[in-house]
């Protein structure tokens, strides 16, 4: 997943898809209700809990397949990219009470930038992956800080730790935390960007050093 914005037209999906998405909502499902699950810093991310401003919440790509079940049902908007395999993530986390954004750095990015700054803008969260869709992993790109910046809103990081996880070899390394498996889901405070005239590009260290900050937090909590 990646930044995204008004949602984007869904495709109508083929049948090998419908069941690669059917399979995905079924074994997540099954997966996650064995997980023992820790949250710790920010208590906020939960609206039924009360209102609150909107946030962009960043999360490296390879740790995102706890966080779809986690934050479900809470109308978060996901930048997806307009790729196959993004397609299927879309319909699974649409499943899972997600709202979808197109685009990538890489394909549509303009557009999707301008949908999230109009989900920001209405009001509503969205989640950006800065290393995604094709990585280098963990390189942090300035989009999701340039969504902010445009909507407004402050940024939440939000790192993932499994006590024992499957590793797939793609490359983001993506995390499938096993059954029983421990998992601590870590969030920052709420950090606001430089507003503009500021380069978010400037801004990237200090959001990528807290990235380590809160991951290193994550693996303590377990």
């Amino acid at each position: 997943m990646s930044a995204g914005g008004g949602t984007g037209a869904t495709r109508a999906p083929t049948l090998t898809l419908r069941l690669s998405i059917a399979l995905g909502r079924v074994l997540i499902r099954l997966l996650a209700r064995t997980w023992r699950v820790r949250r710790v810093g920010w208590t906020g991310l939960d609206r039924r809990r009360g209102p609150r401003p909107p946030v962009v919440l960043v999360i490296w790509h390879g740790e995102m397949l706890a966080t779809l079940w986690f934050a479900r049902g809470q109308g978060i908007a996901a930048l997806v990219s307009e790729h196959k395999d993004g397609e299927i993530i879309a319909q699974v986390a649409t499943g899972m009470g997600w709202r979808m954004v197109r685009g990538s750095s890489s394909r549509g990015a303009a557009r999707a930038l301008l949908g999230l700054v109009r989900v920001l803008r209405d009001g509503g969260d969205v989640i950006v992956t800065p290393d995604g869709p094709r990585g280098p992993a963990h390189s942090f790109a300035p989009g999701a800080l340039a969504a902010a910046q445009r909507g407004g809103a402050p940024v939440v990081v939000l790192r993932v730790h499994a006590s024992r996880a499957w590793r797939l070899g793609s490359w983001d390394g993506f995390m499938i935390p096993k059954p029983f498996a421990r998992v601590t889901l870590a969030l920052s405070a709420p950090v606001p960007v430089a507003p503009a005239p500021a380069h978010v590009e400037d801004e990237v260290p200090r959001f990528a050093a807290l990235m380590a900050a809160t991951g290193r937090e994550a693996g303590d909590a377990d």
